[in-house]
């Protein structure tokens, strides 16, 4: 591979590392920020918040069991950075000629090996010393030809930073194979989503987080997790409990022992 083609491998890269984000940027369009409505600070008058808090409630009931598709766009991110990490390093290890994908257990193996027996990876593959041939001129004007060795000093520092780019490519993949796993459970398990938004959001009624999770959706879920998280916790807590309560007078029940303060118009 010659050094356009590296150059090139390397812009491939980098693009698709970025092509998640882009695209999650792209279909996500700012829903999140624009239902936060400065919420997440909770300094604001009563009334201000009050009217925030009623639009963010008004949005969720109306759009209710409807964010499915925006939730599978999130995963489908998800799921391609797992990709994107296995194949950049199937795309590293072509770039290095098959000697990437051990590079990391060979480096290993080096550090516990033996000071008789260690065969340096990081030498094979960057080399420190080579043999360089150059031509000038001799005395009689004619072309002369030099062998020397040639130290390679910036191998040091590339040794090095490929070292890091596999161990960091091996955390990325399994940590990102284990979020999908998540996903997949979270998408296949209502008990599950009951679970982790009572332990996320405690001050939320048991029974509130229940019926919310019952006559919704998961994408619905997914839109209250990240809500909560951007917004004050008390404020959020507040929506939440009038969600859950709009949703039981709807069953012509209620939930006991809240009072939803926020007035429909």
């Amino acid at each position: 591979m010659d050094r356009n083609e590296k150059e090139n491998e390397n812009m491939i890269e980098a693009i698709l590392f970025y092509t998640p984000r882009w695209l999650w940027k792209s279909w996500e369009g700012g829903k999140i920020h624009a239902l936060m409505m400065d919420l997440d600070v909770g300094v604001c008058s009563e009334i201000e918040k009050k009217q925030k808090k009623k639009l963010m409630i008004d949005y969720l009931w109306e759009n209710l069991r409807y964010h499915n598709w925006w939730a599978y766009k999130y995963y489908f991110c998800e799921l391609l950075s797992l990709i994107n990490v296995i194949g950049q390093m199937f795309l590293m290890n072509r770039f290095f000629d098959g000697a990437f994908l051990m590079f990391g257990f060979e480096v290993i193996a080096f550090i516990n090996s033996d000071q008789e027996d260690r065969i340096d990876p990081m030498i094979q593959i960057f080399p420190r010393m080579t043999k360089c041939t150059f031509y000038k001129f001799g005395v009689s004007g004619d072309m002369e030809k030099h062998d020397a060795m040639c130290i390679l000093p910036l191998n040091v520092v590339n040794e090095k930073i490929y070292i890091f780019l596999w161990f960091w490519f091996i955390i990325l993949a399994i940590l990102t194979f284990f979020t999908v796993i998540y996903r997949i459970i979270i998408i296949f398990s209502p008990r599950m989503r009951v679970y982790l938004l009572r332990m996320r959001y405690r001050l939320v009624r048991k029974d509130a987080i229940d019926l919310i999770v019952r006559r919704s959706k998961m994408g619905d879920w997914f839109l209250f997790y990240m809500l909560g998280e951007n917004v004050d916790s008390v404020i959020f807590r507040d929506v939440l409990q009038e969600l859950a309560n709009k949703l039981a007078r709807h069953n012509f029940h209620h939930i006991p022992g809240f009072k939803g303060e926020i007035q429909e118009a």
